[in-house]
């Protein structure tokens, strides 16, 4: 960076920093924070955006850039990591630099790292578990048959390569009752309460998998059927942090019904994960209109990724049918279909505000 550039770049750190003190909002300290971001010096992006969600716990913004001066500090350490790597390879550097990959969404770089992981270290299983981790949460996100296919072949692999690897054969167990493979499932459940005798939440856990109905032993079809369908088969085990979430549902339900009220909505929806609470003329699962606002949601999260540009999109599609209004973060979201004429920015804006304001995990009713 030549001179001149330094300095002009050092003036306007100088000025935002006064802006800060004498006039502060959200906006100065988005300015302030998106100059350190520019400048890879992440550590102060972050301390930046922790002061000004200590002044502004409500403002977006600061969350956002909280975000984004993470990811910039975790991509670091992934260069350094992987630096290391080519000096002194071993698994747990490998794990670590993995886990971070994950962290950050960026799944061609964590393939990589666990295709080298893997031919360095045959008989380690952990690149086939951050692998099914990875395609789990794909699966999760999207309901996609192919993630979850993937996921359970990886799995397995870890379980096969060690059969007391426990991470493997829980997530195996439990992403197997969720589509319905409930005998598979409990066979592996079965198999880590042998390894974990004092695990209560994996008694809990068994316990309801073992009451609930066996959807047969096609994994593949049953991976099929859930990406028709938009839903998984049975919901997770009922736990105290899943029913002190449930405080919020009512709030969500309540800014739905609003947002349901605007004149010209029609059909109204907030999302997360699998879980999905309605208002309006929706038959099920398969209502097209669900179906819609799942795909834009899924093209909105990779496009943002792919440009990494953070992962929060709001998206608009018109047709004969109307507008589609689309607001998503992470695997939050939420969808409206209205008439023509709505007003659309009150929509989107309304929309905003429901998926911003979901910080903590809900539950829902299925769709």
């Amino acid at each position: 960076m030549h001179l001149i550039q330094r300095m002009k770049i050092w003036k306007e750190l100088k000025r935002l920093e006064i802006r800060v003190r004498e006039e502060p909002s959200p906006t100065t300290f988005v300015d302030l924070g998106q100059v350190y971001i520019n400048l890879e010096s992440y550590d102060k992006a972050l301390r930046v955006a922790e002061d000004g969600l200590a002044l502004f716990p409500k403002a977006t913004e600061m969350k956002k850039l909280l975000d984004c001066a993470r990811r910039g500090l975790s991509k670091q350490r992934a260069t350094e990591l992987k630096a290391r790597l080519i000096r002194s390879p071993n698994p747990k550097l490998f794990r670590e630099v993995a886990e971070l990959q994950m962290d950050l969404g960026d799944v061609a770089a964590l393939h990589q790292t666990c295709q080298e992981w893997s031919l360095r270290f045959p008989d380690d299983p952990g690149a086939w578990l951050l692998l099914g981790q990875a395609r789990l949460l794909g699966f999760y996100r999207d309901l996609a048959a192919r993630e979850g296919r993937e996921a359970v072949r990886c799995l397995d692999r870890a379980v096969e390569m060690d059969g007391n690897e426990v991470q493997a054969r829980r997530l195996l167990g439990e992403v197997l009752y969720r589509v319905g493979a409930v005998n598979q499932s409990i066979e592996h459940l079965q198999t880590l309460q042998g390894l974990r005798h004092d695990d209560g939440d994996l008694l809990q856990l068994l316990e309801y998998v073992s009451g609930l109905d066996d959807k047969g032993s096609d994994v593949e079809q049953l991976f099929n059927e859930v990406e028709e369908r938009g839903s998984l088969a049975h919901p997770p085990v009922t736990t105290a942090a899943v029913t002190s979430a449930e405080v919020g549902v009512s709030s969500i339900r309540e800014t739905l019904g609003h947002i349901a009220d605007i004149p010209g909505v029609r059909k109204a929806t907030y999302i997360k994960g699998s879980r999905a609470l309605v208002k309006g003329e929706i038959k099920d699962g398969r209502d097209p209109f669900l179906r819609i606002v799942r795909v834009m949601a899924k093209a909105a999260y990779r496009f943002g990724r792919r440009l990494d540009i953070g992962n929060a999109c709001k998206n608009v599609a018109d047709g004969d049918f109307g507008h589609i209004c689309v607001c998503v973060y992470g695997e939050v979201l939420a969808g409206v279909q209205c008439d023509e004429g709505t007003d659309i920015d009150l929509v989107l804006g309304e929309l905003q505000e429901i998926v911003a304001g979901s910080l903590s995990p809900v539950g829902g009713v299925n769709s």
